[in-house]
């Protein structure tokens, strides 16, 4: 049986959002996200899942593992449902109350609202890493911030950082997961007590994680040395990433569908 994928981490495919360049794609993203946070109605975020379920299917990824990423913001999802439905002796009819605390139908609705732009932002931003690997996005964030590097600022270092640390977060995510795994065959409980008692439980899970993760960011930083990397000076590719029509085709339909999405929706 194959190991599970860790959430965000590249999942092979032959398709067309595999095939699609990455700055295309982190340009489509960027201004899904702005349309996002545009839209004022449930027919804008309609509009929006239906352009994230098309995205889906044609990336060809497993909709459980796009999914994955929504357990991380599980508690962001409920904090902002709960902090727009509940309120405390509401003037309007409440739709459930337990003495003076009630849930608003009005606030609930806004609840979902705010809830599902968070949950369309996260599919979308884990459907680009996982049809884009490491190197793409790291050439694409070198080459958007390339006019930078006029005024000083260093383009190649900062998108290798910023690759790195997009790359561990799978990484974390499964150390964590063995590390909880070695540690309940052994007899320890995390689902046991209040959420002060779980939170103790896992002190002993983020010490051999911490110590895993000093380990692999030496190996790495022992591994970039000895393949005598400088930078991103003088640097050469062994695939150069260019944007072709389909890609520059694809970007503006995106853009168009984002614009639309957000200013008239």
């Amino acid at each position: 049986m194959r190991p599970p994928v860790p959430f965000g981490q590249y999942v092979p495919a032959d398709s067309v959002v595999h095939r699609l360049e990455a700055r295309a794609k982190m340009g489509v993203i960027f201004t899904f996200a702005i349309a996002l946070f545009a839209v004022d109605g449930f027919l804008g975020l309609s509009l929006a899942t239906l352009a994230v379920a098309l995205a889906v299917r044609a990336s060809g990824v497993p909709i459980r593992l796009v999914f994955r990423g929504l357990r991380a913001v599980v508690f962001i999802l409920a904090f902002t449902l709960l902090a727009h439905a509940v309120r405390v002796n509401p003037a309007t009819v409440a739709l459930v109350r337990v003495g003076p605390i009630a849930i608003d139908a009005d606030g609930l609705r806004t609840g979902v609202f705010f809830a599902m732009r968070i949950v369309l932002l996260v599919l979308g931003t884990s459907l680009l890493t996982l049809s884009t690997t490491p190197v793409q996005l790291t050439d694409a964030l070198e080459r958007l911030m390339r006019p930078l590097t006029r005024v000083g600022v260093p383009a190649g270092e900062i998108a290798m950082m910023l690759t790195v640390a997009l790359r561990f977060i799978p990484t974390t995510a499964e150390e964590a997961e063995k590390i909880v795994v070695a540690q309940t065959a052994r007899g320890a409980r995390f689902d046991r007590g209040g959420p002060i008692a779980r939170a103790r439980a896992y002190v002993p899970v983020l010490v051999p994680l911490f110590v895993n993760l000093f380990r692999r960011a030496d190996e790495l930083a022992i591994a970039m040395e000895s393949r005598c990397y400088r930078g991103g000076v003088g640097r050469t590719r062994l695939y150069e990433s260019v944007m072709t029509w389909s890609d520059w085709v694809i970007l503006v339909a995106g853009v168009m569908i984002s614009v639309t999405i957000g200013v008239l929706l």
